[in-house]
């Protein structure tokens, strides 16, 4: 509960006792006529500056409880800093390093993160297990003995459900699919939470570019080394990759280089340190923040969009 001062208090207080003394004189039919108690009078404090933050617009009776004193800026927040992929600069780029809060300080959502990775790896699914069917099983067309007189149970083929060799009553009847889709809303929040995880975790790390000064692979092992990007590496970038990364990459299985616009929970649970570049932050942060803001719902794919970014 929020603690009022001696002003708020005795404000309160008296606001209290007015509605009560309207209530009763509702009740008791007398109308609004009726003097009102007065205020109790309240202990003048001692003069201070008035608070920068408050509007002057607002009286000591307005139903405000409070007034944030934290300014919100659109991509505040922190966390990332940015580097360059050879070497670390000395000074870091004005504002590149201040990722938006609502894309990666969300509240870390274990559930979601788990039906998004569950639904990653079902959607595509097919199974093609299969089995006959008594109708399908070679044989069976002749009764095996008469249906009376022989003294054994009765039966009209040799390929039923009952006998060894026979069809399969209830089995798979490939190919199934199962492919179901989760809201975009859980999607996009599955990305969030990632993207979250990765930045607690201190798993997440920006550079400005890829540019690397050669094609070897050692070099890129070596400066994940050097980096502390574990054992594995998922890297991210927008615009076409730089012939020499391509290259370094080709021939490593613990470095994996995608397009942001693949980026997945998958992917990014999978790997162990994610390295982003500026220009896919900004992309996400884009994408991302375009869910929070729109009102519409998403209609089919085949319609053009009219407000994406």
């Amino acid at each position: 509960m929020f603690r009022a001062g001696p002003r708020g208090a005795a404000a309160a207080a008296w606001a209290w006792a007015r509605g009560r003394a309207g209530a009763a004189r509702v009740a008791a039919g007398t109308g609004s006529g009726g003097e009102l108690p007065a205020p109790p009078p309240s202990p003048s404090p001692s003069p201070s500056p008035p608070s920068p933050s408050l509007s002057p617009s607002l009286s000591p009776l307005s139903p405000v409880l409070r007034a944030v004193g934290v300014p919100v800026a659109p991509g505040g927040g922190g966390g990332a800093g940015v580097a360059g992929l050879p070497a670390p600069p000395r000074r870091r780029a004005p504002g590149a390093g201040r990722a938006a809060p609502d894309v990666f300080a969300v509240a870390p959502r274990l559930d979601i993160l788990h039906a998004v990775a569950t639904w990653q790896k079902n959607f595509k699914r097919i199974s093609y297990a299969k089995v006959k069917t008594r109708a399908e099983v070679r044989g069976g067309g002749r009764k095996p003995w008469r249906q009376k007189g022989t003294g054994r149970a009765r039966h009209s083929s040799i390929r039923s459900p009952l006998w060894r060799g026979g069809g399969i009553a209830h089995g798979p009847r490939g190919p199934t699919s199962y492919y179901y889709l989760l809201p975009m809303k859980v999607r996009v929040l599955g990305l969030k939470t990632a993207l979250t995880v990765k930045l607690m975790q201190d798993q997440l790390h920006v550079v400005d570019n890829l540019e690397v000064p050669t094609a070897d692979p050692r070099y890129l092992q070596d400066l994940a080394r050097y980096r502390h990007w574990g054992s594995s590496v998922l890297i991210v970038d927008v615009d076409e990759m730089p012939e020499n990364i391509e290259k370094a990459v080709a021939g490593l299985k613990t470095i994996t280089l995608i397009p942001v616009v693949g980026l997945n929970v998958h992917s990014m649970l999978k790997h162990q340190t994610l390295v982003l570049t500026v220009a896919a932050v900004d992309f996400l942060e884009k994408k991302l923040l375009w869910h929070d803001a729109r009102y519409s719902p998403l209609y089919p794919f085949s319609m053009p969009y009219s407000d994406i970014p």
